[in-house]
């Protein structure tokens, strides 16, 4: 395949020859046949390949497309002038290939442009990996790591294949993977995920699966097939170029034909008219659609990519702009969905003691609970003596903690104990501690709403989105005050997989036609309905694999906030779409109706086709600006 580089040296020469060209017809009297054969040289140097497109076309069965328009109407510029008392239309005809292929030009670039804003993710990805086997350390291609595997990973390097962190601790540059700029620290017993870069010591990894099913490959898969998916724009624009362009070519050779006939002096008459024909095929050419549609589509993706969203195909850009209604889950979607301390209200000391007996009663548990209270209590050391530890099956726990004899647990506990419990007013899990038989108070623990949950659910709104809704498995009370805070229209809780299917299906079943709904959701059990909604989104670092995988959409750093910003870039890539339809049909409309009543120049015809393409191209370029 020609690099650009030679394109454009091939253009630069066909210009340069044509402009020598037009000197020597312009200062000698050569014949008709001898200036031909001279603009056959920057013709040939320029159209050579388009000519060959046109050839494999018809030996292939696809006639009808934009090398077989600029074809025949060069072809036939370049034989117009051997017709009786007509001017030759040479420099016409290698003008009209020499724009054609600046156009292609700029295609290549917007192209290779958006191509690269959406793979940029590919060099995030490993080639070799260093593996220690026994007292062996090898390097060896990523694909070879096993899982189970020992993996060192110096600074500066890819993490090769997602794993668990065995030996050291690190920062990480995350970005291949989440769109963060800020690293993330990762300790031992943390997963970590091939793509990121170890930025600050030599860590040990223990791969949990091969590289071609790590995070960054998943995510290189889905965007290698991303364009593969097309959009209804698109293929509108592919079934309008299939009717349009023979169409057009009909209408070209009645045009050629018939006025001459009517005329009654055919032989005078038809080479003016064949002129206005290929005029007409010139103008006619679809290429501003069939590249720039496309084109714009493909930099939508490219642009949402580079913000860590990552739509699977551009026919869900058409759904993101129509949507209506954006159906969220709660935990870790428009929540944390992590366990941290919100409340603590001590009765026989200070917050500070209540936790640090809490955390030490907890200490060895990994319960979620547990590891909370543990994060809570942030001098949390092994200078206490806790002994006796006892956990009580679906109750709480108990254990000695520098000799006091502390308990732990709910509501339940608390009755076994005959210990007189007060309720929290915060929602929540509470935890209530008992201190040698007497209540200490109780620690509330919830899970946080996300910095811009609210902020979506605000942008949404002013982006047209009618309706908002959260589905929960969580308690009643826990939804009512996560939808009262983040401010969605409508809510529903202790649902099981199903019943969340049930309501999606119902909110479909109610919104205008044409409107779309989008569901927004991370866990195994969000999976069936992110499947079954117009537009699935799924929350990508946190999210599970099945979720990931049925999804339409892809939210690396689990940002509520993505789903504006796609919705966002969708309506901006639509709008751009249509700019361009609607420009390139009401010009190409025009300069055939001039052509056709003999107001118009090929050159005119010229500007109408390669101009247009270009200034869509450059309308569909604006998308890959951030």
């Amino acid at each position: 395949m020609e690099t650009r580089k030679g394109q454009i040296v091939r253009i630069v020469v066909a210009a340069v020859l044509l402009a020598a060209a037009m000197i020597v017809e312009h200062n000698t009297n050569l014949a008709t046949w001898q200036l031909l054969l001279i603009y056959l040289i920057p013709y040939l140097t320029v159209g050579l390949d388009t000519l060959k497109e046109a050839v494999e076309g018809l030996l292939e069965g696809e006639v009808f497309d934009e090398d077989f328009l600029m074809a025949v109407a060069t072809l036939g510029a370049l034989t117009i002038g051997f017709l009786p008392g007509a001017d030759n239309a040479f420099p016409e005809a290698v003008a009209v290939m020499l724009f054609f292929s600046v156009g292609e030009l700029f295609e290549d670039y917007a192209e290779d442009r958006s191509r690269t804003a959406i793979s940029h993710l590919v060099d995030y990805k490993a080639e070799t990996a260093t593996v220690l086997r026994g007292e062996e350390r090898t390097t060896v291609p990523a694909e070879e790591v096993r899982v189970g595997d020992l993996v060192e990973v110096r600074v500066g390097e890819k993490l090769p294949v997602d794993g668990h962190l065995v030996k050291g601790a690190t920062s990480l540059n995350t970005a291949a993977l989440t769109g963060e700029s800020l690293p993330r620290e990762a300790q031992e017993g943390d997963e970590v995920l091939a793509g990121c870069i170890n930025l600050t010591a030599p860590i040990l990894l223990q791969a949990s699966r091969p590289s071609e099913q790590s995070a960054i490959a998943r995510i290189i898969n889905m965007v290698e097939n991303a364009a593969e998916r097309k959009s209804r724009s698109e293929s509108f624009v592919t079934r309008f170029a299939r009717y349009y362009t023979p169409t057009v070519v009909g209408l070209a050779v009645l045009l050629a034909v018939v006025p001459p006939l009517i005329s009654g002096a055919f032989a005078s008459a038809f080479p003016v008219w064949l002129y206005r024909a290929l005029m007409f095929l010139v103008v006619s050419c679809p290429c501003a659609l069939v590249i720039s549609v496309p084109l714009t589509y493909f930099a939508g993706l490219g642009n949402a990519s580079r913000r860590g969203i990552l739509i699977k195909g551009s026919c869900f850009i058409d759904s993101l702009s129509r949507l209506h209604t954006v159906v969220f889950d709660k935990t870790g979607t428009l929540t944390q969905g992590e366990f941290e301390v919100v409340a603590v209200h001590p009765e026989q000391c200070d917050e500070s003691h209540l936790l640090h007996l809490a955390a030490h009663v907890e200490h060895y548990s990994t319960h979620p609970v547990a590891v909370a209270l543990q994060n809570a209590y942030s001098t949390l050391h092994h200078h206490c003596i806790v002994e006796n530890v006892q956990e009580l099956a679906g109750r709480g726990m108990t254990a000695d903690v520098d000799g006091l004899h502390v308990a732990i647990g709910g509501e339940r506990l608390m009755q076994e104990l005959g210990v007189q419990w007060k309720p929290c007013h915060k929602t929540g899990t509470t935890v209530h501690v008992c201190v040698d038989g007497s209540y200490a108070g109780h620690i509330t623990l919830a899970d946080r709403v996300k910095e811009s949950a609210k902020s979506t659910i605000e942008q949404l709104r002013a982006l047209g989105v009618k309706h908002t809704v959260m589905l929960t498995g969580d308690q009643e009370e826990v939804a009512a005050e996560v939808a009262a805070e983040v401010g969605v229209d409508e809510y529903h809780a202790a649902l099981l997989p199903s019943d969340k299917l049930a309501h999606v299906e119902r909110l479909m079943g109610v919104m205008p036609q044409r409107s779309k709904l989008a569901f927004v959701g991370d866990g195994i059990n969000d999976a069936p309905v992110i499947a079954r909604a117009d537009v699935g989104i799924a929350m990508g670092a946190m999210g599970s694999d099945a979720a990931i995988e049925v999804a339409d959409v892809v939210l690396m750093d689990d940002r509520p906030s993505g789903v504006a910003e796609a919705v966002q870039v969708a309506r901006r890539a639509t709008a751009i779409a249509w700019q361009n339809v609607v420009g390139a049909i009401g010009v190409k409309l025009a300069v055939m109706v001039l052509g056709a009543c003999g107001l118009a120049t090929m050159w005119m015809a010229v500007v109408a086709d390669v101009g247009v393409t270009v200034v869509a191209v450059l309308n569909a370029m604006r998308l890959l600006r951030k």
